[in-house]
Order: structure tokens, then sequence, then C-alpha cells
């Protein structure tokens, strides 16, 4: 199977969505591989060598915000993210369509302002020179990554909600004329 049949048979996005999906995942996965090797060489250099690897705490806990914030933006707009639906058989749908409405506008405007607030950590935390303790990681670029995110993260939901609201609403009302 080539790369390219490989990329449209596990993608269903289409065009620059495709290979941002494809990106991000590549991403999250590349880091989840990273901090697998480097958890084996951190347990294998503490009970094989007495000598843990140096900075590792720090390198896992950059290495789960890339594969989380990574992964966040994909699982948001392919609407894979929990839902709990408690109330739904108690509602008409015309009432849980505002809601989902609603809730889709309070959730991306969330992600959207919490990303301008960790976007003015990011700056302030560069501009006081903050580093990591013992490797010197600048903590400013991973915060400035995790802004990045959250906001790609608002603009997937708002994509799914329109996704979910004209496209996937409409084709089940095309299916109920028919």
């Amino acid at each position: 199977m080539s790369f390219w049949s490989w990329i449209a048979s596990h993608y269903e996005e289409k065009g620059p969505m495709k290979w941002l999906a494809f990106f991000c995942e590549l991403l999250a996965s590349a880091a989840l591989f990273a901090l697998m090797v480097m958890t084996c060489v951190d347990v294998a250099g503490r009970y094989f060598f007495s000598h843990p690897l140096k900075g590792g705490t720090e390198l896992t806990e950059i290495g789960v915000a890339v594969v989380v914030f990574a992964a966040m933006p994909v699982v948001t707009w392919r609407g894979g993210q929990i839902v709990v639906d408690l109330i739904d058989t108690w509602l008409s749908q015309r009432w849980l369509r505002w809601l989902n409405t609603l809730a889709i506008i309070l959730i991306a405007l969330s992600f959207y302002y919490v990303g301008g607030r960790i976007f003015e950590l990011a700056e302030r935390s560069l501009r006081r020179g903050i580093v990591t303790d013992f490797l010197s990681i600048p903590t400013g670029y991973v915060i400035y990554y995790i802004a990045v995110m959250s906001w790609a993260t608002a603009v997937g939901v708002v994509l799914y909600g329109l996704y979910k609201r004209y496209f996937l609403h409409g084709s089940m009302k095309k299916e109920a004329n028919i």
C-alpha cells in the first residue's frame, strides 16, 4: 500500500484538514514514542547503572503536553470527545439543538480565551527568561505551543459544530424525506 492510499484510507477529512490531522497525529505519536524510549532509558539507567536519566521528569512533562495538545484539536473536530446525554430523553430535538449550539459557543470561546491567557503567560515566561531546572529549556516555547493548540481546538469545536449542525443533521433530514 502506498503512502497516499494509506492517507486516503485512514483520514476522512478533506483538503488541508487531512494534512493538519496527519501532522497533529504524527507529532503526538512521535512524542509518545519518544516518551516510551525515554522511560525505558530512565528505568534501565536507574536499575542497572544506578543513574537515572538527567532531566527525565522535565522531558516527560513537556512530552505529555505535546501529546495532549497535539491530539486535542483532532479529537475535537472529529467529535471524539466524551459526551454525556443525561437529559436527551427528556428534551425535544429543538431544545437539544439549541443546547448543543450554546455548548459549542461556550466551549469555543473558553478555549479561545484560555489560549489568549496562556499566550500572555508564554510571553511573560520568555521575557523573564524562565527555564526548566535541570536542562535549562525555555518554558515559554512549550507554553506558546499550548496556546496555539488551544486556539486550534477552539477552531475544531466550531468546525465540528458546523459539521454536526448543517451536514450531519442536513443529511438526516434528507434521509427522512426520502
